[in-house]
């Protein structure tokens, strides 16, 4: 297995763009932790910190598949560094004014989400040119790519936590984007992020979201964030029963070692039939794995369900990764990435928001059943949505293989092409 990704990552360029993103995309990843941080030592309240957070999430699920847009009709160079130092400037103007202002908080982390480059969705339309179109190759970096994002999402939280005991949460959300815009430079003044250019695209108002079986897609995601976010609440309001905050880390590692074990499984070997019908097997399974979270046993056995609950968790965002590059009009590949980023965020807020009133309602057993609807209601959007999902945007080559024959994909990023 991890000599699968270690061949991938000798591949030239590829090491280094895989870093650069995670590298670039780390602010976003522990905005809403270091924003409540430093608003708590500015004196402010949870009600402004908690808001604060929201109002950069909401600035960052429009950004993304506008700038990733942008991208498509511009070139990443062009749009994925200016965004990162705007976004990166407005941090600091937060670090500086403080929040005495509301006003001015509220505009420097409206700007800073909504100029969050998009990275993620960049990276992806790279992979088949620097991978050489090999389409096994592609569909095992994408599941590289959702096991580098585990690492970051627990890796990332620790470090911003650690340089504001060590200077203050003031230094942490400067050192954090310096970090962030080094690691967008790193990856635009690369020869793939500098040649590659997309497709002609066809001039449509909708750009990606013209696609069916894309909304399909995007749709289930919005549950699947949904689920995770409700589980962030969730979990702490059980770490509350056991009066112990140590344990909702525990649950969260828990979660994030499941994901890692289970995309390292999945990126291990080449799946046969349509990843369409993949697709709804792996959230199928997703959906079943958060259902024991309701049990809520002890802490010990809790984190193996919660270990339990994440092992579909990266094969599926895989699997999503090549649905979007199936289904995404030709020359809105960027966007379309960035269309999941955004569904899926809004997903997690708003588990996030239902999981509270569910916990004071029920308990906490309640708030780990919002995931499992949650994830049922994934699940009946991809098996409502068969159809739609069945015939992918670039045409025959992507029609569905036969039973037991290996995928007939189109060549990953085939809306894409290197520039030349």
């Amino acid at each position: 297995m991890a000599a699968g990704y270690a061949e991938l990552l000798r591949t030239r360029h590829a090491a280094r763009l895989l870093v650069g993103t995670l590298l670039g995309r780390l602010p976003n990843a522990v905005a809403p932790i270091a924003i409540v941080l430093f608003t708590r030592a500015e004196g402010g309240s949870y009600s402004l910190a908690g808001a604060l957070a929201a109002v950069y999430g909401v600035g960052n699920a429009v950004g993304q598949p506008l700038l990733g847009r942008a991208v498509d009709l511009f070139g990443q160079p062009r749009v994925q560094l200016p965004a990162a130092v705007v976004s990166a400037l407005a941090m600091v103007w937060l670090a500086a004014a403080g929040t005495g202002s509301a006003p001015a908080a509220y505009t420097a982390v409206a700007l800073a989400g909504l100029c969050t480059p998009p990275l993620e969705g960049g990276l992806r339309a790279l992979w088949p040119g620097v991978l050489g179109g090999k389409e096994d190759r592609v569909h095992a970096a994408y599941a590289m790519d959702a096991v580098a994002q585990e690492v970051m999402f627990t890796v990332g939280p620790l470090l911003v936590t650690l340089c504001a005991a060590l200077w203050d949460p003031a230094a942490a959300l400067l050192v954090i984007n310096a970090i962030g815009v080094l690691g967008a430079l790193s990856v635009v003044v690369s020869e793939p992020s500098r040649t590659w250019t997309s497709e002609p695209r066809e001039a449509h108002w909708l750009g990606a979201l013209r696609s069916r079986g894309l909304l399909a897609l995007l749709g289930a995601f919005f549950f699947v964030g949904t689920a995770l976010g409700s589980i962030t609440v969730a979990g702490v309001a059980y770490a509350d029963d056991y009066g112990d905050q140590a344990v909702y880390g525990w649950l969260m590692a828990a979660l994030g070692l499941g994901a890692l074990i289970g995309g390292v499984c999945y990126g291990a070997r080449r799946w046969g039939g349509t990843p369409e019908g993949r697709l709804r097997l792996l959230v199928a399974l997703l959906a079943v794995c958060y259902l024991p979270l309701m049990l809520t046993p002890g802490p010990v056995a809790m984190a193996g369900l919660a270990a339990l609950a994440g092992v579909f968790l990266a094969p599926s965002l895989a699997c999503a990764f090549i649905v979007v590059d199936r289904h995404a009009p030709v020359g809105t590949v960027t966007e379309a990435f960035s269309w999941l980023v955004t569904f899926f965020g809004v997903g997690a807020a708003i588990g996030t928001g239902a999981a509270g009133p569910a916990v004071e309602l029920g308990g906490t057993a309640a708030g780990f059943a919002v995931a499992g609807a949650a994830g049922a209601a994934a699940l009946l959007v991809l098996t409502l949505t068969q159809r739609a999902l069945a015939a992918p945007a670039r045409g025959a080559a992507a029609a569905p293989a036969p039973e037991g024959a290996s995928e007939a994909a189109p060549e990953p990023g085939s809306g894409v092409r290197p520039a030349g």
